[in-house]
């Protein structure tokens, strides 16, 4: 069954012995996030600090930090069988059509009516109402030693376009500058930044924390405009999300957020934002962006507050990007067929390094497959590396890829520079925002592609000796030694 609170879902972590509390005290500057760091890295459990220094409320962290965990946020045993569920939506739309006609034909549909969100009456978000706030009173962490100060890291900015009233709901860190304000570092190529610009000076903004995590999984996923974020939650979790009317702004919020930040975002009140300690694993620099000032807060009377920590990988996360790969994958082959399989690593922050096996059938199919990648919204256009490789190589084995890659590639022929837009937080590119992406074509080439020379064939060995092998390796008395080699796996194929 679908979590509708976060509170189910940590009761349903502690249940399975995934959830560790820790009674001691503990300060949210720093301290939270260095015990945080070790346990992530370490696959441990998700934490919950009921103790901390200067507030009252307790504080989760490291919630998705599994692939177990991640996908038991989406109601599954396995991140593939949410991206079952989405290809059996994509073989529901009519054939032939673009990626905005099936994901409006799948919108359309009676069963998916889960996709429209359903507004009550009241929720539990707001059984507390506090109209004069201190933002001052929540734990919010500061997680390295140069960060500007404490940002909120886990927040839902919800918007809404003046125009066609369409929701975004999205998720920018929040700088505190004092009790009521913070920045909203919404970078150009995101959703709630338009709304901004639709609306002029003065954006209402509504800011939950603590969410079903289906919904905060989605905030976090690249989607196309004419899905909103409320209704991508509704279809994951087969249940439409609850949503109730906000307090003092006219949007909706999530009816069973553990806190909800109520207020409006001023364009012409800029600050300096940063630096933060980001996901890259280096600090961005400190930046101008938008103020958003907080008129009221609304909570549960026994609220959680939800943060999560971001840094040199592996991180938390790593699984909310490893749950868009295989959710994502499915679209991608709507709109690209021939990909058979992608991998965004870990180690690459999901964005800066693409793994991509297809099915190549032409010449020059793989520089065709980079071009359709880089102009498929924000999860492509921001790859800085692309690297394309046939169908057999396995592209989550990072090490047979490296060798099929470093093996087959000639830099003159296969290399392709690319300009365009990069992600802000790109500090290798000489300008903000603007820079080069590479895209390097490891398939075998044929004469067709100028290659005239006889391509020589992999070394492997045959399956009559294999399976000679397999059925006597009990008697090479290694089956010890198998047993305990079991590397860590960050691929999604697999628990960890």
């Amino acid at each position: 069954m679908p979590f509708d609170s976060l509170h189910a879902f940590v009761d349903a972590l502690e249940e399975s012995g995934q959830l560790h509390t820790i009674a001691a005290s503990v300060d949210p500057r720093l301290e939270i996030a260095e015990i945080t760091d070790r346990i992530v890295k370490a696959g441990g459990p998700a934490l919950l600090f009921t103790n901390v220094k200067g507030s009252k409320y307790p504080v989760l962290t490291n919630q998705f930090g599994t692939h177990r965990r991640m996908a038991m946020a989406l109601d599954a045993a396995h991140l593939n069988e949410v991206a079952a569920r989405v290809r059996k939506l994509l073989d529901l739309s009519p054939p032939g059509s673009s990626m905005a006609e099936k994901v409006g034909a799948i919108m359309r549909l009676a069963p998916l009516a889960n996709a429209v969100p359903r507004v009550v009456r009241d929720g539990r978000c707001q059984e507390v109402i506090d109209r004069e706030p201190d933002l001052r009173t929540l734990p919010i962490l500061t997680t390295w030693p140069l960060d500007a100060g404490p940002f909120i890291t886990l927040p839902l900015v919800i918007t809404q376009d003046p125009q066609t009233q369409s929701y975004n709901v999205g998720m920018y860190r929040m700088q505190v500058y004092g009790p009521r304000e913070t920045g909203m570092h919404w970078q150009r190529h995101k959703h709630g930044r338009a709304h901004a610009q639709a609306w002029g000076s003065r954006i209402p903004v509504a800011v939950a924390i603590g969410t079903e995590p289906a919904l905060t999984y989605a905030a976090t996923a690249p989607l196309p405009p004419v899905l909103d974020e409320f209704a991508f939650a509704g279809l994951l979790r087969g249940k439409p999300v609850e949503v109730v009317k906000a307090v003092t702004v006219d949007l909706n919020v999530p009816a069973h957020a553990e806190f909800v930040l109520e207020g409006y975002v001023d364009n012409a009140d800029l600050r300096t934002e940063g630096p933060f300690g980001d996901h890259t694993g280096v600090y961005s620099l400190a930046d101008t962006y938008p103020t958003f000032h907080v008129t009221c807060v609304t909570h549960r009377r026994d609220a959680i507050y939800a943060a999560t920590l971001v840094g040199k990988p592996p991180m938390e996360d790593a699984w909310l990007g490893k749950a868009t790969e295989r959710i994502f994958l499915p679209l991608l082959q709507m709109v690209v067929p021939e990909i058979v399989e992608m991998n965004l690593p870990v180690e690459g922050g999901f964005h800066n390094l693409a793994l991509v096996s297809i099915k190549k059938s032409y010449p020059g199919q793989a520089k065709k497959v980079m071009n359709a990648l880089w102009g498929l919204g924000h999860m492509m256009m921001l790859t800085r590396v692309l690297v394309i490789v046939d169908a057999d190589v396995n592209v989550h084995d990072v090490r047979e890829t490296a060798w099929f890659v470093l093996n087959n590639l000639a830099p003159e022929r296969d290399v392709v520079m690319m300009p365009g837009p990069v992600d802000d937080l790109d500090h290798g590119s000489y300008s903000v925002a603007y820079g080069t992406k590479i895209g390097i074509d490891a398939t075998r080439k044929s004469a067709a592609e100028g290659y005239t020379r006889a391509w020589p064939p992999d070394m492997v060995m045959d399956e009559k000796t294999k399976t000679l092998v397999a059925r006597r390796w009990h008697d090479y008395g290694l089956d010890a030694i198998a047993a305990a080699l079991q590397p860590d796996d960050w691929s999604g194929q697999g628990p960890r």
